[in-house]
C-alpha cells in the first residue's frame, strides 16, 4: 500500500508534484469519461465548518464523476461540533471513508485531522491557506497562457488565505507573484519567507508592496478577493474604509499588461473590491476559474485516493 499523502499545505509538496496535478487536471478536463471509474467504490468525508457553494458542489460532483461518493458533513452533523477531539474524529472517519476534505476556520483543525487520519486529508480552506483554489487558478493560467513559469500575476487586496496560497503555489510553479495590500494587511511573514525560499530555487519571484503602481505593471493576471472573509463580518465597514484605494477599477486594471485577465475566487462584491465593468468584461476569466475547481480537485482526488485500497 502506498504511503498516505495529504494536501494540507502546498509548501510540503515538490514543484514537480504540483505540476503533475495540473497536467492530470488538464487530461481529466479533456476526457472526463476516461476517468469515470477512477475512484469507483471510494468515499470522501467532507467536513464543513463554513458554508460553501464552490467547494461543496465541486468536490461532491467530482467524486460522483469519478465513480465515488462525497459525504457532506456540517459541524452540526458531527460530534466534533459538540467537543469530540479532532484526533478521534480523524480516526473514526478513517475507518469509514477513503479520504477526508475539510473546510475549516483554523489551519490547526485540518492539520490535526491529517496528523491523526490514516487516509489522505485535503485542505478545502482554512484561515491560513486555500490550496485547492490556487490549483484552479494556475490551471486557468496554464490554459490561457500555455504555462506558469515566469508568469506575472498581481493580487490586490487582503493578504489572506487566498493570497497565501497564490504565493506558495505560484512560487512552486516558478511564477512571479506580486501581492499589493493596504498597510497592516500584508500576508503572513512566514508564508512570504517560504514563498521566497521556494522562488529562489524555481526561478520565480515574490513581491509584497503597498503600491498598485509597483505591483500591477506587466501583470498578465490581476486577482482580487472580498475585503472581509467569512468570520470577519464585524470588521467589514472598517475594512471598506481602509481598502478603498485598492479596488480593481478599470483604471487599475489598465496598469496591467494589454492581454491581462481578471481573476477572483468568488463570491464577488461588485462595486467593492472590483468594479462591474472589470469582472463582467470579456477579459474576466472568473467562471472558467470557478469551473476549474472541479477539474483540479478531481486530479487531486485521483492522485491521493486512486490505486488499490
Amino acid at each position: 500500500m502506498k504511503t498516505k499523502r495529504d494536501y494540507v499545505n502546498e509548501n510540503d509538496w515538490a514543484p514537480e508534484a504540483i505540476e503533475a496535478i495540473l497536467d492530470l487536471a488538464g487530461k481529466i478536463k479533456a476526457a472526463p469519461r476516461s476517468y469515470r471509474t477512477a475512484l469507483s467504490g471510494k468515499s470522501l468525508a467532507m467536513i464543513f465548518e463554513k458554508s460553501s457553494t464552490r467547494t461543496r458542489v465541486s468536490f461532491e460532483a467530482g467524486m460522483f464523476q469519478l465513480g465515488g461518493l462525497g459525504m457532506f458533513l456540517s459541524s452540526r452533523d458531527l460530534q466534533l461540533g459538540r467537543g469530540e477531539p479532532i484526533a478521534d474524529t480523524a480516526r473514526v472517519l478513517s475507518r469509514y471513508a477513503d479520504g477526508i476534505m475539510a473546510r475549516t476556520y483554523a489551519q490547526a483543525t485540518v492539520e490535526g485531522l491529517a496528523e491523526n487520519a490514516s487516509v489522505p486529508v485535503i485542505n478545502g480552506l482554512s484561515d491560513l491557506l486555500h490550496p485547492c483554489q490556487a490549483l484552479a487558478d494556475f490551471l486557468t493560467i496554464q490554459e490561457r497562457f500555455g504555462g506558469t513559469r515566469g508568469f506575472p500575476l498581481c493580487y490586490v487586496g487582503d493578504g489572506n488565505n487566498v493570497a497565501h496560497s497564490l504565493l506558495l503555489t505560484g512560487a512552486k510553479l516558478g511564477a512571479r507573484v506580486a501581492v499589493v495590500t493596504p498597510p497592516g494587511f500584508e500576508p503572513a511573514a512566514r508564508i512570504v519567507a517560504w514563498a521566497r525560499e521556494t522562488a529562489s530555487k524555481s526561478g520565480g519571484a515574490i513581491l509584497v508592496t503597498q503600491s498598485l503602481e509597483e505591483g500591477l505593471p506587466g501583470a498578465r493576471a490581476v486577482y482580487t478577493d472580498v475585503w472581509a472573509s467569512m468570520g470577519q463580518e464585524s470588521e467589514a465597514a472598517e475594512r471598506v474604509r481602509q481598502f478603498e484605494g485598492f479596488r480593481v477599477t478599470s483604471r487599475a486594471f489598465s496598469m496591467a499588461a494589454s492581454d491581462a485577465i481578471f481573476l477572483h475566487c468568488l463570491p464577488a462584491h461588485r462595486g467593492e473590491e472590483v468594479d462591474a465593468d472589470v469582472i463582467d468584461s470579456g477579459r474576466s476569466a472568473v467562471f472558467d476559474q470557478a469551473e476549474n475547481r472541479l477539474h483540479a480537485q478531481k486530479a487531486l482526488l485521483v492522485e491521493l485516493m486512486g490505486g488499490a485500497s
